[in-house]
């Protein structure tokens, strides 16, 4: 490195230190006693407060040098690499978010600077025991075949299969040895070649592409499409089998953390070990140790949530982008970003391959591939026995159905057929709750939020009404808040709940399951109730889109989709293409075993073209003529759009502040781009917050962040003024 930008600093010497903390500049200090490598993180001092932050490079020096205070200590952490640095920096550029931010997403673990703390582990002892159990043996041999490497005591009786007493009647015997390890140790190491599956040979040569790739030590990216069903996750795991081979790091980055526990198992049985795993449902010990251990090379393969996607690997030679079309991986809180996009930008970095998985691809990867960006493998037959399900709608134009009923005759029909047959089926109903609305008979007055411009969702399970735009609940009410009348509010529409509610009265005799998200007070109670399904413990489940996302369940063999016109709704430019995907992705949970499945859309719109393609199953033929109209009308993947969210609790300067900048939009006239409002957003106030959105369009090769930043930056906001800037926006509410 040049004299401008050295990789070391001596005692003393001016360092640029940035912190997590909400400033707009990189802090001069002195480097301290020992000195200090470029990239390693420091403990500083801030004002009255100490601080995390990472040396970024030569301090500018415009600071009064008497004044400038040293870093603190130097933690004892990996530094963050070269490659880390840089994909922090373009990522903030691209999405327009303060390098502090993107700080702060990349230290999201407890107690980086903590002293090391220790815990007890067990291995194999120099006693062989007098007397010998089954239990005991089970133990023994399970530390024999890891040859010498340590576990804590909830790892060996879990592996061993026995209750902890067993373990440490072993330690009392010098069968065992206890002892003390720092607490955040390295992971056991994977086995690429431990527990490969026989693959069909169109698996075969998909996982042959993807190996090769890995091996190139090259970036690139794969779209990996597959029928529901394909095995896609044996031939993606091959690819990280690959990696592990040659000594590189993989992430695979899954989109719900209920589809963790059943993913960890297969990763387990397919590699001998656990990988380590990031997600929320961790605890924040193991949030640590994963941390340090994927800085430091050991951790070979880690599962996680989109914010994996930001941990210090040392060497990152694989991501894995599972189910690649989900919505989940945008956050649109905080620090706006795509988790798929941004992982091609780290990929391009790291010199490292990505796989984009899924059924039902995005129009934007279909898009790359079309253009030569991206490589593209395709799975076109069921694993196994498995084949895809037959598809067909049920007209509700002409079904003879109650005005407080959803489920067709037609559809009740095929659902007690698999009764009788001791199969499973789903009714799929993207609606949480019991009712989306609550309306007064007497007076129309429809419950909504006090903070939220937004209608109430009844949870009768639960006894109240929630607002799902900020999560405030309240009791249900007895009479109306608007004229008092006892005994007048009613639900409209269904949510899962009302329909569980129907499928029993239905279904007298059936065990009815409920699968939501807002329905378990943890992940863990989520995941077991996933398996108790899988395990055939429920003859209908009604659920979400929470079903559609990757889940096996052997036994089903009808999905019947009960308002499938639902997300043809609205203005969304992205309705038709999520429509496709949902519906596709709902009907693939059917008939994934032996038994062969079928899945029925009911709905008033047989002939609307996104209900033909998905029953047609002429997937190309959608995708050709969805990204015709978004190139006729400029929008992405063909252009290029930009969402502005402004916000205050003052209603008229919110306003203001829109109109004003629809009005001085020159840095954008200057790059071609148009500016679209200020108008009310869909959900107008959000905790007590008004919000006004501006939507610009620009061209595909315009430079659309510069033109935002100058723009947004000709307006001070004070007070309780907030602007959010959303680069590719997925959502408009």
């Amino acid at each position: 490195m040049n004299d401008d930008f050295p990789d070391y600093f001596h005692e003393g010497d001016l360092v640029g230190v940035l912190t997590a903390q909400p400033l707009d500049r990189v802090l001069d200090y002195k480097a301290p006693e020992g000195g200090c490598h470029q990239g390693a993180f420091v403990e500083v001092p801030l004002g009255p407060r100490k601080v995390l932050g990472v040396v970024w490079g030569k301090g500018k020096g415009d600071w009064d040098i008497a004044k400038v205070r040293s870093v603190i200590r130097v933690l004892d952490v990996a530094p963050m690499a070269e490659e880390m640095r840089q994909f922090l920096t373009r990522a903030a550029d691209y999405t327009l978010t303060p390098m502090s931010a993107m700080l702060r997403l990349a230290t999201r673990a407890p107690g980086l600077g903590d002293a090391p703390s220790m815990r007890k582990v067990y291995r194999l002892g120099s006693v062989e025991p007098d007397r010998m159990t089954d239990a005991r043996r089970k133990v023994l041999d399970v530390l024999r075949d890891y040859g010498g490497l340590s576990f804590t005591l909830k790892e060996v009786a879990e592996m061993a299969g026995v209750t902890s007493s067993v373990v440490k009647g072993l330690v009392k015997l010098g069968a065992v040895s206890e002892e003390e390890s720092p607490r955040d140790l390295p992971y056991p190491r994977l086995d690429p070649d431990y527990g490969g599956k026989e693959l069909t040979e169109d698996q075969e040569g998909g996982a042959k592409v993807l190996r090769e790739a890995v091996r190139s030590g090259a970036y690139g990216t794969t779209l990996l499409k597959g029928v529901t069903g394909s095995g896609k996750t044996e031939v993606y795991l091959e690819a990280v089998a690959e990696c592990l081979r040659v000594g590189r790091q993989a992430l695979v980055l899954l989109p719900e953390i209920a589809l963790t526990s059943e993913f960890i198992t297969r990763v387990e049985a397919r590699f001998g070990m656990k990988p380590a795993e990031w997600h929320s449902g961790v605890t924040m010990t193991e949030r640590r140790r994963c941390w340090k251990m994927v800085g430091q090379g050991e951790a070979q393969l880690v599962v996680g949530a989109r914010s994996a996607l930001f941990l210090p690997f040392r060497d990152l030679g694989l991501v894995i982008v599972d189910e690649e079309h989900d919505t989940s991986y945008k956050q649109e809180d905080g620090v706006l970003y795509n988790a798929r996009d941004m992982t091609v930008l780290r990929a391009s970095l790291n010199s490292a391959q990505v796989v984009l998985a899924s059924a039902t691809p995005s129009l934007e990867s279909w898009a790359n591939v079309e253009a030569g960006k991206y490589a593209r493998v395709t799975l076109t037959s069921r694993y196994g026995a498995a084949v895809l399900p037959e598809m067909s709608a049920i007209d509700m134009r002409v079904e003879d159905l109650p005005a407080s009923r959803w489920v067709s005759p037609t559809l009740q029909a095929k659902v007690q057929l698999r009764l009788e047959r001791g199969e499973q089926s789903l009714l799929f109903l993207n609606r949480r709750g019991y009712a989306p609305v609550t309306i007064c008979r007497a007076c129309g007055h429809q419950i909504g939020c006090d903070d939220c411009d937004a209608t109430m969702v009844e949870h009768r399970f639960q006894k109240r009404l929630m607002c799902h735009q900020c999560g405030e609940t309240k009791p249900i009410p007895a009479v109306c808040p608007s004229c008092e009348a006892e005994d007048k509010l009613a639900p409209v529409g269904p949510g899962v709940e009302r329909m569980a509610e129907e499928a029993k009265a239905l279904f007298p005799d059936a065990k009815v399951a409920v699968l939501s998200s807002d329905l378990y007070g943890s992940a863990r109670a989520l995941k077991e109730h996933i398996e108790s399904i899988a395990r055939g413990e429920a003859d209908v489940i009604v659920g979400t889109q929470l079903v559609a996302k990757g889940h096996n369940f052997p036994k089903l063999t009808l999905v019947g989709v009960i308002d499938a016109d639902l997300g043809l709704q609205g203005s969304d430019l992205r309705a038709a293409e999520r429509t496709f995907q949902l519906m596709r992705q709902v009907a693939g949970r059917a008939g994934r075993a032996e038994a062969p499945g079928e899945a029925v859309l009911q709905t008033f719109q047989p002939e609307h073209p996104v209900i033909g393609a998905i029953l047609g199953g002429d997937e190309e033929a959608f995708w050709a003529a969805e990204a015709g109209e978004r190139r006729a009308a400029g929008v992405p993947p063909y252009g290029r759009m930009a969402g502005i969210v402004l916000s205050s609790t003052d209603v008229q300067e919110v306003f203001d502040l829109g109109t004003a900048m629809a009005r001085n939009d020159a840095p954008l006239r200057k790059i071609g781009a148009q500016v679209f409002g200020p108008a009310p957003a869909p959900i107008a106030r959000i905790r007590g917050r008004h919000r006004v959105r501006l939507l610009v369009k620009a061209d595909k090769t315009a430079p659309l962040q510069q033109a935002l930043a100058a723009w947004a930056g000709q307006f001070k906001l004070r007070g309780e003024l907030r602007m959010a800037i959303d680069i590719d926006p997925q959502s408009f509410y």
